[in-house]
């Protein structure tokens, strides 16, 4: 406590710069993920793809990203077991936060599109080990973490292929595909509005104190499904056959008719994930906040206040401005082409699954999740479609996050522990 008393200022000077620092590597990495098919496809260039996360990313993280965060990760570790020294905790959290970003920074570099809840889970870990001892982490829940490396892309990927087979079945391969597409798209947009909506009411609102039923949810999800198809039938319609582009590509004026649904998907996801993910970012630094407001006390909730939640939407923003198109390059084109039809296979796909984990419970990374559904799209026309040595680069940077989080959180524990004691 002393050493909180006399480095009050130093502390909450790193815990914001540390913080800031990781919300860029989710904007670099993980927002990356959300907007990599669209840019893939073709829908939407790099720019378009940052103006829209730059609104909806920064307005799911201060509309939607919570109040009451918590300060201790998915529980990975016993808060008991600090009570009496909270500068353990404190230091442990700096650290945590530095060496995920680090993490990230070096996995954004290379293109590799990693979990950021496993940076920072890999990251507590490895502090708590060295800081508290082997005992303070749930090991439970490490084995679901590395249960989801399978759950989640496999998840994914099957929800994907099967949304592929519909769309090559009821569209691609009839005799008037571009009429066909015309009739069935806006009943892919209500999919697409409605699984998004689900996802950002069941994961990202809950903060906001709105008590939904299940049945409410479903309600609203399927009203917003209902507008978005209307919204998108104009712009549908508008979509003219284009004989020159056809002749390059057999189904180039399809796929135009799929391009107004992947602007939908993109901007809704990308809302829906800056209410949900940037608590990676911001649950350490309230928690650090927490305890020098508090005096010290360790508590498992900490209030977040208003400029927390606006430092971790600007630190996203920034993070997909400046490094994000290197995970969107590997996401969009590395591992199978893509086409706006493909593209949106895959984002419902994604979207739906983090639907089904987030009501049942399920271990998954949505980023694994994201992969999955690529690979999942690519599959569909064949194993000869996908990049398996793309495929092969990104699972080893799986593998490696938690370790490497948890070797330099130890590191920087026992680094800031010198500097300040």
């Amino acid at each position: 406590m002393e050493l909180i008393a006399q480095y009050e200022t130093v502390i909450l000077v790193l815990a914001i710069l540390f913080g800031m620092f990781m919300t860029w590597g989710i904007g670099a990495n993980d927002v990356a993920n959300a907007m990599g098919t669209s840019v893939g496809s073709g829908a939407i260039s790099v720019r378009q793809a940052i103006v829209i996360a730059a609104i909806f990313e920064f307005l799911g993280a201060f509309l939607a990203g919570g109040h009451v965060t918590s300060t201790i990760r998915k529980g990975i570790i016993n808060p008991t077991l600090v009570m009496d020294d909270p500068s353990i905790l404190v230091l442990g959290m700096l650290a945590s936060l530095l060496a995920a970003a680090l993490w990230l920074l070096i996995a954004s570099t290379r293109g590799w599109p990693v979990s950021t809840t496993h940076s920072i889970v890999g990251a507590i870990v490895g502090f708590a080990i060295a800081g508290i001892g082997v005992d303070s982490v749930h090991w439970e829940k490490i084995g679901q973490i590395i249960t989801s490396w399978v759950v989640s892309p496999v998840l994914g990927g099957a929800l994907s292929f099967v949304l592929m087979i519909s769309i090559r079945r009821l569209i691609l391969n009839t005799d008037a595909p571009f009429e066909r597409a015309k009739k069935w798209s806006p009943i892919y947009v209500f999919l697409a509005g409605f699984v998004i909506s689900l996802v950002t009411i069941f994961k990202g609102l809950k903060h906001l104190r709105l008590e939904l039923t299940v049945p409410m949810s479903f309600a609203v999800a399927f009203a917003f499904g209902l507008l978005l198809a209307g919204i998108s039938w104009p712009l549908i319609r508008k979509v003219r056959v284009d004989p020159d582009a056809d002749h390059v590509f057999q189904y180039a004026s399809v796929e135009k008719v799929f391009a107004p649904l992947m602007l939908f998907a993109a901007a809704a996801m990308a809302f829906a994930h800056g209410s949900n993910d940037v608590a990676n970012g911001i649950g350490p630094l309230a928690a650090v906040v927490s305890i020098i407001n508090s005096g010290g006390e360790v508590t498992q909730k900490a209030g977040l206040p208003v400029w927390i939640l606006v430092l971790g939407g600007v630190g996203i923003v920034l993070g997909l401005a400046t490094m994000g198109y290197r995970v969107i390059q590997t996401i969009g084109t590395s591992i199978t082409a893509l086409t706006p039809s493909r593209a949106y296979c895959a984002t419902l796909a994604a979207a739906a699954t983090v639907v089904l984990a987030s009501r049942t419970g399920m271990p998954v990374s949505t980023t694994h999740i994201a992969v999955g559904a690529v690979i999942g799209v690519g599959l569909a026309r064949g194993v000869g479609a996908i990049d398996l040595r793309v495929i092969g680069g990104i699972i080893v940077s799986w593998v490696l996050t938690l370790p490497i989080g948890g070797v330099l959180a130890a590191l920087i524990f026992f680094t800031l522990k010198g500097m300040l004691s």
